[in-house]
């Protein structure tokens, strides 16, 4: 997209959003999920396909674009965006670059028209630790016969399509080679979406497990029709994904930030707003100083990324930063609403649920941490 119609787009998320998607909130909580017909909008708005390259009917947006974009998605309930994220984030990435010309034109008209995708990568026994996979994928002739467990998986009670991580051989090889990637139906004969998880928060945005039992594929569902390019696959999307989840702790706190004001403002104590009171300024002015330190971390590593230079250690910084500090200014939002803030019929106690995984998912705040240092340090080595 050019500029202008870039940012006329973005005002029609931003209001789609904070309209629309806000006043469905209740709907979706109703159901437990983000209904199809709600399903239906996004995907006629273009959400589903805001990162699938035009030739297969996305809308191409760069990575500022997508980031920008998320953002103001953000501002609803986390279940609106986590019924996309896969689709735009990892299954478009794996796609455009790991897969042939036929995957490519199988799946990603699909999955911009609102096909559900999920991706299998995390186990009862592994997550981040690729050499604890067990899911296999052995070949059988023009076939290959899929066993195992996915579990955590987004998406995965109402996918139509999963992204399986699985092991192509016994033993742990170098780079992770021994993980290879399969484009897997759901309605594939041998697996099963288990039963939504009951979680703290995020109601509406679906995580289950997904089975697989001698779930036999054709060849031709190796992403690339190459054996040990799952898991480099799957490393392609986490700078992105860690993008996409600290924009995403940044638009939540602009609403839980603005929720806090206008309760302060409207919440009288002795005779006078309580906005008026110097101690609830200060939990005010921590929590925009905090959101704007993140909006700015973000948006230098977008300048990063637009320039060409590496930004990993950036994005995993801003994955950091934002996440955490999205938890402490919910956690103001509920101190400034007091009594009310524990209180169900109060949308802030929500929020404090809500943003609690955003510390979790995509690397926990610990990975970060181990990530950046290890950045730092071989870049001290190379230039000293």
């Amino acid at each position: 997209m050019d500029a202008e119609t870039f940012a006329a787009f973005k005002e029609q998320v931003r209001r789609f959003a904070r309209e629309r998607l806000v006043a469905l909130e209740p709907e979706v909580f109703e159901a437990g999920l983000v209904p199809e017909h709600v399903r239906a909008e996004m995907a006629e708005m273009g959400l589903f396909g805001l990162t699938a390259p035009t030739e297969y009917g996305g809308l191409g947006l760069g990575l500022s674009e997508y980031i920008e974009t998320i953002t103001e998605l953000a501002w609803a309930a986390p279940a609106f965006r986590s019924v996309v994220s896969l689709n735009t984030g990892m299954l478009t990435t794996a796609l455009t670059k790991s897969g042939t010309e036929a995957q490519k034109r199988e799946w990603l008209p699909k999955l911009a028209a609102g096909t559900i995708g999920a991706f299998g990568l995390t186990e009862p026994d592994s997550g981040s630790d690729s050499a604890g996979l067990r899911t296999r994928a052995v070949r059988d002739g023009d076939h290959y016969v899929l066993n195992g467990v996915k579990r955590f998986i987004t998406n995965g009670p109402i996918s139509d399509m999963v992204l399986v991580m699985a092991r192509t051989t016994a033993e742990n090889l170098p780079k992770n080679a021994h993980v290879s990637g399969f484009l897997v139906p759901t309605d594939t004969p041998g697996v099963t979406r288990a039963k939504a998880d009951k979680k703290m928060g995020q109601v509406g945005a679906l995580t289950g497990d997904i089975i697989l039992e001698d779930v036999r594929v054709p060849a031709s569902a190796l992403l690339g029709e190459e054996e040990g390019k799952g898991f480099r696959t799957a490393m392609m999307a986490l700078d992105t994904g860690r993008l996409s989840v600290g924009s995403s702790a940044i638009g939540y706190s602009r609403r839980i930030l603005e929720s806090a004001l206008r309760y302060a403002t409207e919440r009288k104590a002795f005779g006078e707003s309580i906005a008026n009171f110097q101690l609830i300024q200060a939990m005010l002015a921590d929590s925009k100083v905090e959101l704007y330190a993140a909006e700015s971390m973000l948006a230098d590593t977008l300048q990063r990324a637009e320039a060409g230079l590496p930004f990993s250690t950036e994005a995993s910084c801003v994955k950091l930063f934002a996440t955490e500090a999205c938890g402490r200014i919910a956690d103001r939002a509920v101190q400034i609403y007091g009594g009310a803030g524990y209180m169900a019929e109060y949308e802030v106690e929500r929020f404090y649920r809500d943003v609690r995984v955003y510390r979790i998912y995509e690397g926990t705040t610990q990975i970060q941490q181990l990530v950046i240092a290890k950045n730092m340090l071989r870049e001290f080595a190379a230039n000293h």
